[in-house]
């Protein structure tokens, strides 16, 4: 395959609604995917945002009865991750939660569903983006879960 021929491809999966692409073809192998979490391989992650993690990591080394959980998306729609454009967000990496929490907004068929945490932790890290669609139990946070304070 050309080299320009990948990139109409890339450009048109982009464009397109398609989530996730994959091409083999002899000894050519393409795999194009939109979803922030995927299954077959791991995304690079930004300097800053490991400086993020490894602090986050220390913090919870610390502490002894933690379990890593992820909270999902229980319905399709667009995720908000903060109440208004202009907002914080809802919850970040860091952050202790505690159950009931409301940690983002799903819209679906213009009705906002809170999205609220099921147990006590710290956020560790935020799977998708704001405003992206999400499909039913894709993963929308890690949270290190606090077992002893539920």
């Amino acid at each position: 395959m050309e080299f320009k021929e990948i990139q109409t491809l890339m450009q048109n999966f982009e464009d397109s609604d398609i989530r996730e692409l994959e091409l083999n073809q002899d000894s050519f192998q393409l795999y194009l995917s939109k979803n922030k979490q995927t299954h077959k391989h791991e995304d690079l992650v930004s300097t800053e945002r490991t400086e993020q993690t490894t602090s986050v990591k220390k913090k919870i080394n610390e502490q002894p009865a933690l379990l890593s959980q992820n909270i999902t998306a229980p319905l399709v729609g667009t995720v908000y991750l903060q109440p208004n454009p202009d907002a914080d967000p809802y919850v970040k990496s860091g952050d202790h939660v505690k159950k009931g929490d409301v940690v983002c907004v799903i819209e679906a068929m213009k009705m906002m569903t809170e999205i609220k945490s099921p147990f006590n932790g710290i956020i560790t890290s935020v799977c998708v983006s704001n405003e992206e669609l999400v499909e039913v139990e894709q993963p929308l946070f890690s949270v290190q879960e606090d077992k002893d304070n539920d």
